[in-house]
């Protein structure tokens, strides 16, 4: 099991934490196991909203159970944050127009419009306008993984409005950001993916136990009455009812 890997204990090991009263009442602080909880990098509420924007940060051992998607929903919201390009310095988000290249219209009027866009409408430059800017509120930032309402900050096409919503928590992932032992590209992608399945096995650690012994013991039942029901009409055979 995952919990029982020396490299595990030995990240965990990094870190101290609480571990009780000695005899003359003296607070014990030892190396941390598998199987304790993750020290708080806050000394309460208010200094973790104070370090937050006024967000009280979610407690994550539970998450991947807590938040509908589980570890697809933890990989897409790390992952889903707009390029910093794609952001300007008043934090607007540009949404490029939707392209429909090869569509009918099935209207003639229309397409007698199109064709006197110029030759750039075939092209599809016109495509490539902004059809809607996002206003991102100061100290939240967009996620189109995020349940929330974007109406109030989108200024294009009603009928358009972006999906997700804003949070308070900036994006904690970037490229490079930290060097794997074996060498793996450390991509956003990747570490969201590793995240991911990091949650997922501390929210439940046994969990691929619990299936395997599960498994076994299915067939282990299906067997055993595969077995009794054969016996049973051995022993039964030739008696009359």
């Amino acid at each position: 099991p995952a919990n029982e890997n020396p490299l595990v204990k030995a990240f965990a090991a990094e870190a101290e934490i609480f571990k009780g009263y000695d005899e003359y009442g003296d607070e014990v602080y030892g190396p941390a196991t598998a199987a304790d909880r993750f020290p708080s990098p806050f000394s309460n509420e208010n200094a973790a909203r104070a370090a937050n924007g006024g967000a009280l940060p979610p407690d994550l051992s539970v998450i991947t159970k807590a938040r509908h998607g589980g570890a697809s929903y933890v990989y897409s919201l790390l992952s889903g944050y707009p390029d910093w390009e794609e952001v300007d310095l008043d934090g607007n988000i540009t949404f490029p127009r939707e392209t429909s290249h090869g569509s009918s219209h099935g209207d003639g009027d229309h397409s007698g419009e199109e064709a006197h866009d110029g030759e750039d409408s075939h092209h599809g430059d016109s495509h490539d306008e902004p059809h809607g800017l996002l206003a991102q509120p100061i100290g939240q930032y967009y996620n189109p993984y995020f349940p929330g309402d974007t109406t109030p900050q989108w200024t294009g096409d009603p009928r358009h409005i972006p999906a997700g919503g804003f949070l308070a928590m900036a994006p904690p992932l970037a490229d490079g950001q930290v060097t794997y032992l074996d060498g793996t590209e450390a991509t956003v992608e990747q570490m969201a993916a590793d995240v991911a399945h990091f949650l997922a096995w501390a929210g439940e650690p046994k969990q691929e136990i619990r299936k395997s012994t599960g498994l076994k013991t299915i067939i282990f039942l299906t067997v055993f009455a595969i077995l009794l029901w054969l016996s049973y009409h051995q022993i039964w055979e030739k008696v009359e009812h």
